[in-house]
Order: C-alpha cells, then structure tokens, then sequence
C-alpha cells in the first residue's frame, strides 16, 4: 500500500529554485525576493528589466537603493518592512510600475513573508503584474498612475476624491468611474488600505498609543479608525499590536 501524501515531502525533494525559471515564462511578471536586509536573493526576467540589469545575479546583494529613485526605493522598501515586521502580506497593491521616473505604467503587487523550517520570518517574496487593461489614453493613464503615487505619498492628508480628481484633470464622476474600471476599487477603498497597511506597521514598530497611530495615519475619530481596522483586519488595532508581540517568531530574523 502507498504511503500516504505528503506534499511536504514532495516539496523537500525537489530542487532548490526548481520553480524559479517558470517565472520567467510570463513575460508580463516580475517576481522578487528578498532578504530582511531588503537585498535581492532572486529575480526574474521581467525583474531584472525593471532594475536596469541584464541577469539576476548582477542584483544579489543590491537593494532597491540601487535601482530606483530615493522616494520610490523608500516606498518599496518600507512595504517590505510592513510584510517582514508584521508578518502580513500585501494584497493587490497598486503603484507606479518600477521603471523610469514619470512612467505612466502600474503594476498590481502582492508580497508575503519567507519563513525557515522554524517558522520564523527571513525575507519577503513577492511579484508585480502590469496593468495591461487599462484602454485610455496615455495622459490619462499618467494622470491616475499620479493619483495613486499621491495617496502612497500622502496617506496621511485629508484629500478626498475630488481633490484627487481635479490634480488629475478630471470630473470626480470621471475619476471614480476610470479609478474602479482600473483597479478594482474606489479611491477612498483604496486609500483607506494604504492608511491600514502602515497603522499595522507603526502598530508593531513603535509604542505610540492607538490614538496617535490613528493620527499619524489620517484618522482623527478614533472609532472610525478602530471600525476600518476591524473591517480589514478582523481584529481592533489594540488586539492586533498583541497578537504581534505575543508572536516573537514573526520578528526577522538577522
């Protein structure tokens, strides 16, 4: 009689890095992974075309310091901070693709965190997908990818849809309704993601009170921070910040 299945075991004996190359045949994919010193330990095809490098090995070692602009570098690397500290993955988020600056391309990006055998947290992996579905314009398409660079840069203002709407050139009607088409959510959806993506971080980071971790993140009504924390984590900001600390082997791991 066979043994029973085991995909860990099949797992186990597979060759390391045996499903890296098949990245390599979705040419519209960027995969990554990194260590928790933010240093690039696998890259794909499209992935070195972002970095500007012609193999993967030309990148080991090298953070994203030193492929892109100092802001943008500080935004990736702070979202893999967020993922490694918390253990928390991110889920579709949308931004400039990592090209020239002022490209008008986004890209959707997931990461997760890398455990050992141990369970604990040594890197994050992730991919990027280019936003191909977009049939606009290219001013248009430049005008939301600066809208969404707008709310990574000032999650913290109290900007609404409107305001959004006209630094684009654009009616809110017009706005809303090509921001949904595009990526999936409303702009307040998605801006509210991005406040609760960085609250868990300062959350985990810092020992600032839940009010000022509200604040820091664009809430000023307590309850409206705790209501959408719950809404997108499942848990209030205080039980979450206890959960984290009451769980050392999700801290990285030097």
């Amino acid at each position: 009689m066979n043994s029973p299945y085991s995909r860990d075991a099949f797992l186990a004996e597979m060759a390391p890095g045996a499903l890296h190359s098949l990245y390599d045949l979705m040419p519209d994919v960027s995969f990554f992974m990194k260590d928790c010193e933010g240093r690039f330990v696998a890259l794909s095809r499209l992935g070195c075309e972002f970095c500007g490098v012609k193999t993967e090995e030309e990148a080991f070692g090298c953070t994203d310091l030193s492929f892109f602009p100092e802001g943008r570098a500080a935004e990736y690397m702070a979202d893999d901070r967020l993922v490694i500290t918390t253990g928390q993955p991110i889920v579709n988020r949308i931004e400039p693709a990592p090209e020239m600056e002022g490209s008008p391309r986004l890209v959707v990006t997931n990461k997760i965190p890398v455990r050992d055998r141990e369970g604990r947290i040594i890197g994050v992996a992730g991919f990027s997908r280019r936003v191909e579905h977009l049939r606009c314009a290219t001013t248009v398409i430049h005008k939301l990818s600066a809208a969404v660079e707008q709310i990574h840069q000032h999650y913290d203002a109290s900007f609404d849809t409107a305001e959004l709407a006209k630094q684009a050139g654009l009616s809110a009607s017009q706005f809303e309704r090509l921001f949904r088409k595009a990526l999936g959510s409303s702009p307040r959806q998605y801006l509210q993601r991005v406040r609760i993506e960085r609250a868990c971080l300062f959350l985990v980071e810092s020992e600032e009170t839940v009010a000022a971790v509200a604040q820091r993140c664009g809430y000023y009504d307590h309850a409206h921070f705790t209501k959408a924390f719950v809404a997108l984590k499942g848990v209030t900001p205080t039980a979450f910040r206890k959960q984290r600390q009451a769980t050392p082997a999700n801290s990285p791991s030097r």
